[in-house]
């Protein structure tokens, strides 16, 4: 529930902006606002948990995240709103680096692969679903809707989690010494991080709307994160040097593992959010389909994932996780470029076909990497390298999002500027379309001055689109590029030992 509300409310925002009296640009805080609280608090979910341990910490997040869903659904103005779904955001940002460190926690490294399949299906699938649920709650009953079906879920959560969930010998110890030392709550740490992170994500999500650094409001926002982030590094080095317990240990990064993992997973969040974005703005604004039938087509993704998915848990388990990421990688390069080959007159069997090559790729990257980020973690690291992966993987579908939005609008400028290069009149082909379009527009207007007119503005259009069509055969040759680089990667990670012992028991 917490991944899919990344992008179930996206296909409402114009039902909500009616209702709330909101004009489309104040309408996207709503998804800007869950963002930026998520990636403030991803970093932080390890501190928390040394703090008051993982199963309250995680309990506390998902009731949270039900509390601060239902008030969403009454909210009854936009900044009521706006704060509900920071709060929301908040809860649900402690949730993901939870579970996959009980995941972690509980089974054998032969083990995890399975584990993290089942777990990994829920991830990856739920933000293909969201905009076909949000558009079909939004078509047949009330936007409020998006966010009352989560509290039944957050109830039932908190009575399995309550029941069958407890926190680890090592997390216990943890939170006993934190107690035991007086342990006292980093406010400025905090404050940096949330500075930071937060920054970033409104720098990424309203980049392109703002033209990036040409708006005062980038730039503000861009000297934030830097002040942000190198005061929060400074701040952390010299807590690590005075033995006391930082927000976010960055020792981490010395392990070569996370840190390949961290890049590998920022290249995942990156290719899934963008084409999560791209197909469906691609068939529903220059083809014309439904918000309902273009999640509907990536839908066909979202069954290839359920069914490679176990497959991938069970090699992990018995092969080298290295080379199902370069495999990954590769099928992943090779459907991006495949995918360049969309036009206009594509039907929608080509477009699942395409959303089925693409998930096909991720399937083999999702399970493994984050398996291979556990190697040599001991159990107390846990919690901070399922943090650190979360946040690789939101940050880079915010990046990947912020890359698509801009090359689509740059590049279809450049793209519309050639097109039209050889349109005047003494261009024979130009002159023969325009004349086509003219006779079948006097059938209807009988006025030939309107008729032209109709004829130029039906050209233009026709333009347009090819244009559009073009910058997303950019965008898609680029990620097709980006993977194609990643794929030697995962050969500088090190490989599981076999028959090792559970690393966190």
């Amino acid at each position: 529930m917490e991944v899919l509300d990344t992008s179930i409310a996206n296909v409402a925002l114009p039902h909500i902006g009616g209702a709330l009296s909101a004009t489309q640009d104040e309408t996207t805080w709503i998804i800007s606002s869950y963002l930026v609280s998520n990636a403030i608090v991803l970093p932080i979910s390890a501190y928390m948990t040394a703090l008051v341990g993982r199963k309250r910490f995680y309990m506390s997040c998902v009731a949270l995240f039900g509390i601060s869903s239902m008030l969403c659904g009454l909210a009854t103005s936009l900044p009521m709103l706006l704060f509900f779904r920071v709060l929301q955001g908040a809860g649900g940002g402690g949730l993901a680096p939870s579970e996959q460190a009980i995941l972690a926690d509980t089974f054998p490294p032969e083990k995890r692969g399975q584990a993290f399949a089942m777990y990994g299906l829920a991830v990856v699938v739920a933000p293909t679903l969201g905009p076909t649920l949000g558009g079909w709650i939004t078509d047949n009953y009330d936007w409020r809707w998006i966010f009352f079906i989560n509290v039944p879920i957050a109830l039932l959560s908190l009575f399995l989690t309550n029941r069958f969930v407890e926190d680890t010998p090592a997390i216990k110890q943890e939170v006993a010494d934190s107690k035991k030392g007086n342990f006292r709550f980093d406010y400025l740490g905090f404050g940096l991080v949330a500075l930071a992170f937060g920054s970033l994500e409104a720098i990424l999500d309203k980049g392109q709307e703002e033209d990036w650094f040409a708006s005062h409001f980038i730039v503000l926002f861009f000297w934030l994160f830097i002040i942000g982030i190198v005061g929060f590094v400074a701040w952390e080095i010299w807590r690590i040097r005075t033995n006391q317990k930082p927000i976010l240990d960055l020792r981490l990064f010395l392990n070569r593992n996370i840190a390949v993992c961290f890049a590998l997973m920022f290249t995942v969040g990156a290719v899934l959010y963008c084409t999560l974005t791209m197909l469906p703005q691609l068939m529903q604004t220059d083809m014309g389909y439904t918000a309902q039938l273009a999640g509907e087509a990536l839908t066909a993704g979202g069954f290839a994932l359920v069914c490679c998915m176990p497959i991938v848990g069970m090699l992990v388990g018995k092969t080298d996780s290295r080379w199902l990421v370069v495999g990954g990688f590769a099928a992943l390069a090779i459907s991006m470029y495949y995918s360049t080959k969309i036009d206009l007159q594509m039907n929608f069997g080509y477009v699942a076909e395409l959303r089925v090559f693409q998930s096909l790729g991720l399937a083999f990257l999702f399970i493994p990497v984050n398996t291979l980020s556990y190697v040599g973690v001991t159990p107390e690291q846990s919690n901070d390298v399922s943090g650190l992966i979360n946040l690789a993987r939101n940050v880079g579908g915010s990046c990947g999002t912020a890359l698509f939005a801009s090359m689509l609008a740059r590049r279809s400028q450049v793209h519309q500027h050639y097109l039209i290069r050889n349109a005047n009149n003494s261009h024979p082909a130009y002159v023969a379309r325009i004349n086509a379009l003219t006779q079948l527009a006097m059938a209807k207007s009988g006025s030939s001055v309107d008729a032209r007119h109709h004829a130029l503005v039906q050209f233009y259009h026709q333009v347009q689109l090819q244009a559009s069509v073009l910058s997303y055969i950019d965008i898609l040759s680029l990620l097709a590029v980006i993977t194609l680089v990643v794929i030697p990667l995962p050969l500088l990670l090190r490989k599981p030992p076999k028959g090792a012992a559970p690393a966190a028991h």
